[in-house]
């Protein structure tokens, strides 16, 4: 090889090495038992996390980008009749202060549908920057920033965030009236044509309604419900963005959260909004969240990417002379 190709090929390695994908941080796929690594922290009784849930018994398909149907299910106020959520996180976690997190998120409810059963109305949610060892529910205990939504659009105020910087106990509600910016669809009910653009609505899995009386008709347009759905959340110095499937649904200025989080963790949780349990005795098989095909990777340095391409166009020009050479 002659020296102008050596030189050439280390040219476009450097250039590689600045606009590779981002550095993966941590992964859980839950393909094998992980319930040893997890922490589930519960405001209340009734709240339960199965890490190595086969979501196959209840009809679900299996997430995209996985290799089985084991996830981590969450479960809310089952049976215990009062205002109550838990979340989960991994153990001892400790993440930088930017961070993209990535999950594919299935939330599942109580029909029939589109108006759903006893209890069926219950919020599944992510939080950053958080202790990994409180209760992340905006009525026990925030400790950074948790984003959710409800499956099947039962409450006025279905897409919802919470900050630990915010009035109203430990954590208090991002909302249109005191954080109007928030929310790109200038709402937070499923109605809107935001959500009802994003979201279509839909059935239960087939399997799912031979196996339970309950599950009929269809969610309503503007909810998430009964489909695998990509929650990414990017955590930066200066916001943090809700994006799910490509869409944005919220930014929280750096204003509107503490200059020092709780921890440097993460959370995956259910709540139930509401102080009476589901009287349905199928609450606990169908009402709740599943998570699966977690990665926490780095933000990328602007410099770097900006080196990249730069380094990426010499290396071009470079090997076009050399063609003509």
């Amino acid at each position: 090889m002659s020296l102008r190709r050596i030189w050439l090929a280390a040219l476009v390695s450097l250039a590689l090495s600045h606009v590779s994908l981002a550095q993966v941080l941590y992964q859980e796929d839950f393909d094998t038992d992980p319930s040893a690594s997890w922490q589930f922290n519960s405001y209340l009784l009734g709240n339960s996390a199965d890490f190595f849930f086969d979501y196959s018994t209840v009809g679900v398909p299996p997430a995209p980008g996985g290799s089985s149907t084991r996830g981590m299910k969450i479960t809310a106020n089952v049976g215990a009749g009062n205002l109550s959520g838990g979340s989960a996180s991994p153990i001892g976690l400790s993440l930088p202060d930017e961070y993209v997190l990535t999950a594919y998120v299935w939330q599942n409810s109580l029909g029939p549908f589109p108006g759903g059963g006893s209890g069926s109305t219950q919020i599944t949610n992510a939080s950053v920057g958080v202790t990994g060892t409180d209760n992340e529910f905006a009525a026990g205990t925030i400790t950074g920033v948790q984003v959710g939504a409800t499956a099947e659009g039962g409450s006025s105020v279905d897409w919802r965030a919470y900050s630990a910087l915010m009035p109203n106990g430990a954590g208090g509600a991002l909302n249109t009236t005191n954080t109007p910016a928030v929310y790109p669809a200038g709402s937070q009910n499923n109605s809107a044509t935001y959500y009802t653009a994003a979201f279509a609505g839909q059935t239960p899995p087939v399997a799912q309604t031979l196996l339970y009386a309950s599950q009929t008709g269809a969610t309503a347009a503007g909810t998430p419900g009964f489909e695998w759905n990509l929650w990414e959340i990017t955590k930066t110095l200066s916001s943090i963005s809700w994006k799910i499937n490509g869409t944005e649904f919220a930014t929280i200025d750096s204003s509107l959260y503490p200059a020092t989080f709780g921890g440097n963790n993460i959370a995956f949780g259910q709540a139930d909004i509401n102080s009476t349990s589901s009287t349905s005795p199928d609450a606990g098989a169908l009402i709740f969240g599943l998570v699966d095909n977690i990665t926490v990777t780095a933000v990328p340095e602007p410099g770097s990417l900006t080196m990249g391409l730069s380094v990426l166009g010499l290396a071009g020009a470079a090997w076009r002379r050399s063609r003509r050479g």
